[in-house]
């Protein structure tokens, strides 16, 4: 039987996948979308008309809690992923993460229980973890803010987990590692590596090569977001999806640079270097949690999903702007 569903941030990279993947398991989805004045419904635009047309839209921002409230009624299940994720930016405009990622996340939590949500699944992060004091990094691993982002997904978590507490609301933490594939904004690394390459680029213009990354490829993920929606036993839970591996970002420009451009080599661009005591240096996440209460696995190794992305961008490069630093 199918459900009410709504997405969040559905014209987002992972809320438009998710929002595909639940039309196609038959599921009667609203996806809600950041209202502006273009009429634009992000990547959804860009769907086949077979899955676009089955999408009710609804144009707010979840910054507005009569809208959210609006939207969420006679949903079901709300996967909530409307979030302004980049790191970079989150240093010089901190006040608009607090607004979108926490009180945004808020608006969520309250018009579900206003509404009567049967299933409420927020998304984390693996950046609520900071750099791994031990490996595979669990749900039970400290928590360290290591940028303004990562504090206001450790202040959503926490809030979504007080809802839970405090008024028995039916919510779960879900907590991937690094998604990448299809449809990523510039300012990921990968999107950020592979335009360059595919641009003619000799020179790739990255950050620090040091750090490591349990990279999820974006279908998995929004495998998982499905497999734990319909999941009671998740209720109540924060559950990491991840992959179990862990590549650098050095390996990862070497990977790509063999599959695209021998020729080319990686340079060190200072402006995208992070403060010290913000880089996460290390994340790999262990997944065992997800797979007792759902079975889940990844269906895609990294290699596919790599040329899987690279597929894609060769195809969308007027879409991105590979001279260019994107916070």
């Amino acid at each position: 039987m199918a459900h009410t569903v709504m997405v969040t941030g559905a014209d987002g990279f992972i809320g438009s996948h998710l929002t595909e993947e639940l039309v196609k398991k038959g599921e009667r989805v609203k996806a809600f979308c950041l209202y502006n004045s273009f009429g634009t419904w992000g990547w959804l635009d860009t769907l086949p008309p077979e899955i676009k047309n089955e999408i009710e839209v609804f144009m707010g921002d979840v910054r507005d809690p009569n809208g959210v409230r609006c939207a969420m009624e006679g949903q079901e299940i709300v996967y909530h992923l409307a979030a302004l994720i980049a790191i970079p930016f989150s240093y010089h405009s901190p006040d608009s993460y607090v607004d979108t990622n926490i009180k945004g996340t808020l608006n969520v939590l309250n018009a579900a229980r206003q509404v009567g949500t049967k299933h409420l699944l927020v998304t984390s992060t693996s950046e609520v973890y900071g750099t791994a004091r031990y490996v595979p990094i669990d749900e039970k691993h400290p928590f360290q803010g290591q940028s303004p982002y990562s504090a206001t997904k450790i202040g959503a978590d926490r809030l979504a987990e007080s809802f839970w507490r405090s008024f028995g609301l039916p919510v779960t933490i879900v907590r991937p590692f690094n998604t990448y594939g299809p449809r990523q904004s510039a300012r990921a690394v990968i999107p950020t590596i592979i335009t360059q390459l595919l641009a003619g680029r000799t020179e790739i213009k990255l950050g620090s090569l040091e750090p490591t990354r349990d990279f999820n490829y974006v279908k998995d993920t929004a495998a998982g977001f499905m497999a734990l929606g319909d999941c009671e036993g998740a209720i109540g839970q924060e559950v990491n999806i991840a992959t179990g591996e862990e590549h650098s970002i050095g390996d990862l420009a070497n990977e790509l640079i063999r599959q695209i451009n021998p020729e080319a080599k990686i340079v060190c661009d200072a402006q995208r270097l992070r403060p010290e005591n913000s880089e996460v240096e290390r994340l790999l996440g262990d997944a065992s949690k997800m797979r007792a209460l759902t079975g889940w696995k990844p269906a895609y190794t990294f290699e596919q999903g790599l040329a899987a992305t690279i597929e894609f961008l060769r195809g969308n490069m007027e879409r991105y702007k590979p001279d260019v630093y994107n916070l």
